[in-house]
């Protein structure tokens, strides 16, 4: 069995919880970061996780376009999405489904909304004035729900003993 991650990071938050899942898996996981390398063929993997963050309001166009092109191969895989999201609850929710089609959502074994965070120094100028505007943050704040990125791994990569 082979495992592929493809995920979307501009500051960090998806890519701590892409790296976490690899660690979890007792297979070989190959983790693609779409923000600096190519989409790969997914055609080799039975499993496949694709996740991303929630910038200006919706998950990052190659996150989109990655699940667009591949979604009818996307239907036949063991399927794991995940949405990094520093608001919680019913907002979270609809940036989920937003962020996914619906055949996906239906599709996908272990969905997972893992909290966010905003790290104020990897930001730029215009990112941190309108954090500030928006959310009335000066400083950064992480709230990545490890427990969830736990859950979600022991369901993906078989590991509940249940």
């Amino acid at each position: 069995m082979s495992s592929l991650i493809v995920y979307m990071s501009l500051h960090g938050c998806a890519g701590k919880a892409a790296h976490r899942l690899a660690e979890m898996s007792w297979q070989k996981v190959d983790l693609v970061n779409l923000r600096n390398q190519a989409p790969p063929p997914i055609d080799s993997y039975d499993t496949v996780i694709v996740g991303g963050s929630v910038h200006m309001g919706q998950v990052q166009g190659k996150i989109r376009r990655f699940c667009a092109d591949n979604e009818a191969k996307l239907l036949t895989k063991r399927l794991g999405l995940f949405l990094c999201h520093i608001y919680e609850g019913e907002e979270a929710v609809k940036q989920f489904n937003y962020a996914y089609s619906k055949n996906l959502r239906n599709h996908a074994v272990s969905k997972g909304l893992f909290g966010g965070e905003f790290n104020m120094e990897k930001m730029n100028i215009f990112e941190r004035a309108l954090i500030k505007k928006t959310a009335g943050l000066d400083g950064s704040i992480s709230r990545i729900n490890n427990k969830a990125i736990e859950d979600f791994g022991k369901v993906i990569f078989h590991l509940d003993k249940s």
